[in-house]
């Protein structure tokens, strides 16, 4: 029987407690974490992906702080409670907590993930948390992109604008 989201939301300082379970546990965590804030099918198809690498898959959902200051004002368009209920309501998310920083290297380094997925709009050596997660024995991937499906890009063609 699935869980409900709301056992599947974790907050920050309670971290170190689960992953210390889950390793006992003997189980192979994987990470990954993003904005979020309108949940696509790209989205769903590089989680469901990732989930598929380990047996534990836990996402970082970026404040709505972070999300204003990496995407600037009108963003996000969805709160962080929110948002972090809408991965939370995926069957291939184990875990869901909500990080304040913009980028992910506190979150990583209390996890130390035995893999740190991201999707194919980026590239391992560009990602500033990479040396946070290899410096934990861990190893990051980049999962393809689906063409036509960015956050961003829907945004833009909500707006009526033509995408960049």
């Amino acid at each position: 029987m699935p869980r409900a989201f709301e056992e599947k939301q974790i907050p920050f300082n309670k971290l170190s407690e689960l992953v210390t379970k889950l390793r006992a546990d003997g189980k192979r965590i994987v990470t990954t974490n993003g904005c979020f804030d309108i949940l696509h099918l790209g989205h769903m198809q590089y989680l469901f992906e990732a989930r598929g690498l380990g047996d534990i898959l836990l996402c970082g959902i970026n404040s709505d702080k972070s999300v204003i200051r990496l995407k600037g004002s009108g963003r996000p368009l969805f709160p962080e409670a929110v948002r972090a209920r809408q991965v939370a309501a995926l069957e291939c998310v184990d875990y869901v907590t909500i990080f304040e920083q913009d980028t992910p290297e506190a979150l990583l380094k209390i996890i130390r993930p035995a893999i740190h997925v991201k999707g194919g709009d980026y590239r391992p050596e560009d990602l500033p948390e990479r040396h946070c997660v290899e410096g934990g024995g861990g190893k990051v991937v980049v999962l393809p992109f689906i063409p036509g499906f960015s956050t961003t890009g829907i945004i833009t063609k909500l707006k009526g604008e033509s995408n960049p």
